[in-house]
């Protein structure tokens, strides 16, 4: 079937079988390799993107389902190669090591100070909880969100 998508400000058309995951069709069909697959099961959020403008996990989501809508992946955050405030703030606070989570976080922790501008340290740790990293111990990811909230992101 052909799924048409405004992915990152850009309408896009491609063939997909109808049980193509998002994730797949962002990754395989679209080319866009920043959306990482962690878990197939909606574990780890390292597959998380915006779909109209709300955080989901790409992995249980059918690309057909997001047939018609708007989608931005971590790709889509940046102004050309200015960072977005919060990919500015993970990488001034060391909120990544290894970097597999990190798109998923992000996108996780944009939508976070979407709903909820000046969180407390308990609200982000809450709000990210569904975003799974085996390296940081999170210490430095909620330090960036928190820093990203300050800085008016």
């Amino acid at each position: 079937m052909q799924i048409t998508l405004t992915v990152n400000g850009v309408e896009r058309t491609a063939e997909a079988e109808p049980r193509t995951l998002l994730v797949y069709f962002l990754r395989e069909q679209l080319g866009l390799t920043g959306t990482n697959i962690g878990c197939d099961t909606s574990s780890c959020g390292a597959c998380t993107v915006h779909v109209d403008g709300e955080s989901v996990k790409s992995c249980t989501m059918l690309a057909a389902q997001a047939d018609g809508l708007s989608v931005t992946t971590i790709e889509g955050l940046a102004d050309g190669d200015e960072l977005h405030p919060m990919q500015k703030s993970f990488q001034e606070n060391h909120g990544l090591q290894c970097g597999y989570c990190t798109p998923g976080m992000v996108m996780a922790a944009v939508s976070l100070l979407d709903e909820n501008p000046s969180p407390t340290e308990q609200e982000v740790r809450l709000g990210l909880e569904g975003n799974l990293c085996r390296c940081t111990g999170y210490h430095n990811i909620v330090k960036a969100v928190l820093a990203a909230a300050e800085a008016g992101s």
